[in-house]
């Protein structure tokens, strides 16, 4: 088996093709993992933040990140920084999942420093609500050794 080629897309860009669990690790070849989320895809700002609030609250953050990324790098240049911060809002419920508490404590900081720049509620998002959320995890699970249950931690979106 050429794992090369199969781990590569149609332009050649590497894509690893191992399956995932729940929380984006990676599994062995053939292994039953969670289906994938479809990289590149296109969606306004609600079906963004639906897609995200499902992932999160079925405790599939790493997915959320993913949904939260094709925001960023498809969305307009002054919203970018938004999504970035979104993405590294799950991200760091995916490591404070994962067990990796110092790290997830970290982007969960940074995340809060990314959309704490935005006021307002833009598309209805409760920015104030997901900084306290993301500052008030980070110093729980920053200070934790054990996991937290990503589904139970899991942030809401609009307020």
């Amino acid at each position: 088996m050429d794992r090369a080629r199969r781990d590569r897309d149609e332009e050649g860009r590497a894509r690893n093709a191992r399956p995932r669990d729940g929380l984006g690790r990676p599994l062995p070849y053939g292994a039953a993992g969670v289906e994938r989320q479809p990289e590149g895809v296109v969606r306004d700002p609600a079906e963004t933040l639906r897609e995200a609030q499902r992932l999160l609250d079925a405790g599939m953050p790493f997915h959320a990140h993913e949904v939260f990324e094709d925001a960023w790098k498809a969305g307009p240049e002054a919203e970018r920084e938004l999504w970035r911060g979104l993405a590294q809002l799950a991200v760091g419920l995916t490591h404070a999942a994962r067990g990796n508490t110092a790290g997830g404590a970290r982007l969960l900081e940074r995340g809060a420093d990314r959309v704490a720049g935005f006021t307002g509620r833009p598309y209805g998002l409760d920015v104030p609500g997901l900084v306290v959320w993301a500052r008030t995890l980070a110093g729980r699970v920053g200070a934790a050794a054990e996991p937290v249950d990503a589904a139970a931690e899991a942030p809401r979106l609009l307020g």
